[in-house]
């Protein structure tokens, strides 16, 4: 009995040994996860302060950073007074007018709204369609959201009126599909958003730096002294005054004139350009050895050049422009027929752009231009066909046909050199540019290229 008992006390010794060895491993665990959990509050604050977000949220799924989104937060103003009227509820159906104004005039400017707690407002733009004219978006939109809520106060016995605030940075943006909002925003750009809009006094704008900056071509500001911003000291605020006056509209009608809308527009295109030429590159069939990215850009800048020599006006310009880069985009979709597929395309994504469908129409009817046989029927149709056939009387018309019969041999239509020397030749004697300028320009080179096209077919005759 007493080996026994010696046993037994010989195992709770060695239990005893083991349990204090694992406490002190436990210890040791728990002091590192804490050094681990302070880096990583650390790691976090060091982030925020330098306007970053948290990196590891990046891999959730369906996290995604954008780069430059503006942030509008309305702050409704008006609840104090609610308690103490006697039209409490007529006042409360005010609000709801009031929101749907909101609703409005975000979807008029592209923003979108993002889901926040009561019933202040949170709109962002860049979200959906990232651009570089959100913040310029974001702006108007608060220029005419506080008109309409300060009119609305004028004209009624509303009690509320709205203090807002824009800031444009990087955010974090999680999509969750099927909900009413179906966007979520997070990160340090979201709260100085939040604040700003907080600080906003009543019937006011209030503007960031980084905002500021990126809309002070087009509107009037004051500064307006500074707010406390987490992680990051103390923010210059200003105060959004007006639009520009030699860009404002003075009639009442728009907001902005025709000054204001040319300025933008070559932000739009700027945007459109860099959207439409990485569509193009992913997505054209790698066959297209002729209508490719390149005959795009060159296109593009052609209707460009002969705009300018034939004296158009810049905002005509700038819708040849806009027609150059869809021109050929139909590719993607069918080789025969793409214009009308390239209209399509139009038609989808330069709404997404905010681009008004008075415009729109006008691309199309430019795009259709460069079926052939088409006679123009004014001078932006002109050029964008002189521009869609420049390289005929180009001095690197060889190589450019070259590729364009690689382009057919490819699609499996049967052609020797020779026969395509032939129908080049044919196409070109019949052939005629609409603009004087690409007359004097490529003209007496289009005639060269008959002599060399005949020379390559060993001096043969042909019938024109």
């Amino acid at each position: 009995m007493a080996a026994i008992n010696e046993n037994v006390l010989n195992q709770l010794r060695e239990l005893g040994r083991r349990s204090e060895k694992l406490g002190d491993a436990l210890q040791l665990l728990l002091s590192q996860y804490e050094g681990q959990s302070n880096y990583g509050e650390q790691y976090q604050r060091l982030l925020k302060e330098f306007g970053l977000e948290d990196e590891l949220r990046k891999a959730q799924k369906g996290v995604k950073r954008y780069n430059m989104v503006s942030v509008l937060y309305v702050a409704i103003h008006g609840f104090d007074e609610l308690t103490i009227r006697q039209d409490a509820q007529k006042q409360m159906d005010s609000l709801d007018e009031i929101l749907f104004t909101i609703s409005d005039i975000a979807q008029k400017y592209g923003l979108i709204k993002i889901p926040t707690v009561g019933d202040n407002v949170m709109l962002a733009g860049g979200i959906v369609t990232q651009n570089k004219t959100n913040p310029i978006d974001a702006t108007l939109a608060a220029f005419e959201i506080a008109n309409c809520v300060n009119k609305h106060k004028e004209e009624t016995d509303s009690i509320w009126s709205v203090g807002i605030g824009i800031h444009t940075g990087p955010v974090l943006g999680r999509f969750m599909p099927g909900k009413t909002t179906p966007y979520t925003l997070s990160g340090n750009n979201v709260l100085i958003a939040t604040r700003l809009g907080q600080a906003s006094a009543v019937g006011h704008v209030s503007v960031s730096l980084m905002t500021n900056e990126l809309i002070k071509e087009f509107f009037e500001v004051n500064q307006n002294g500074k707010i406390p911003v987490k992680y990051s000291g103390t923010m210059d605020v200003y105060d959004l005054i007006d639009i520009v006056p030699s860009l404002r509209n003075e009639d009442g009608q728009y907001l902005t004139n025709a000054t204001f809308d040319l300025a933008y527009s070559r932000l739009q295109f700027m945007d459109i350009q860099e959207y439409m030429l990485d569509m193009l590159e992913e997505k054209l069939p790698k066959y297209l050895h002729y209508h490719s990215v390149k005959h795009t850009i060159d296109v593009t800048t052609e209707v460009e050049l002969i705009g300018w020599a034939e004296g158009l006006a810049e905002a005509d310009i700038m819708l040849l422009k806009v027609a150059g880069l869809f021109h050929d985009s139909g590719h993607i979709v069918t080789y025969a027929g793409h214009e009308e597929e390239s209209c399509n395309f139009a038609q989808e994504i330069l709404p997404k752009f905010n681009y008004p469908q008075e415009k729109i129409d006008k691309i199309k009817r430019i795009i259709m231009a460069t079926k052939l046989p088409h006679t123009p029927s004014d001078i932006l149709e002109a050029i964008i066909q002189d521009s869609d056939l420049d390289y005929l009387g180009r001095t690197d018309f060889v190589p450019v046909s070259n590729m364009l019969y690689q382009e057919l041999l490819d699609r499996g239509i049967q052609m020797t050199m020779d026969q395509w020397n032939e129908n080049q030749i044919k196409f070109i004697s019949a052939h005629q540019y609409y603009t004087s300028t690409a007359r004097t320009l490529r003209e007496v080179n289009k005639q060269s290229q008959i002599e060399r096209l005949h020379e390559l077919l060993g001096h043969k005759k042909v019938e024109c």
